[in-house]
């Protein structure tokens, strides 16, 4: 009789467990701050991918690219540059795009590195101040720096 008893509590706790396992996880706000651009192909890619990854998962991503990161929103730049292991990232943007990501770019990064309106035309970004980053990070529930 007794093993019995421990056979169905056995039994319910696994039911209880599995059960726990598999409910969603909740919609969070997830930013990504990237300034590795171009030349580290394999970074920049990678953030792009745990961005798209993010959204797959039902998440709500921005990214803030900074320094380097800023001219990876040029299509000529977008459509050759793949990461080793971490793929292209033409494919992870559109992905993020059609997901509802969002981009800021540094507006002092951009200005410096003669990134204009012309470059973001028809694509969801904007650029920004360091404060927008600050406010950004602040109302985020995760944070990924790449």
């Amino acid at each position: 009789m007794k093993l019995w008893l421990i056979s169905i509590f056995f039994l319910l706790a696994m039911s209880q467990s599995v059960a726990q396992s598999q409910q969603p996880v909740a919609k969070k706000k997830i930013l990504i701050h990237l300034t590795q651009g171009p030349e580290n192909p394999t970074v920049a890619s990678l953030a792009f991918l745990v961005a798209r990854t993010a959204i797959d998962e039902g998440h709500i991503v921005t990214l803030f690219l900074a320094g380097d990161a800023v001219p990876l929103l040029r299509d000529q730049v977008m459509d050759n540059v793949t990461g080793l292991g971490t793929g292209k990232l033409r494919e992870h943007y559109d992905a993020i795009v059609k997901g509802g990501g969002k981009f800021y770019l540094s507006g002092m990064s951009s200005k410096a590195r003669g990134i204009t309106d012309a470059d973001i035309k028809g694509k969801p970004a904007e650029f920004a101040m360091p404060k927008v980053l600050i406010q950004l990070s602040l109302e985020s529930d995760k944070m990924f720096v790449y």
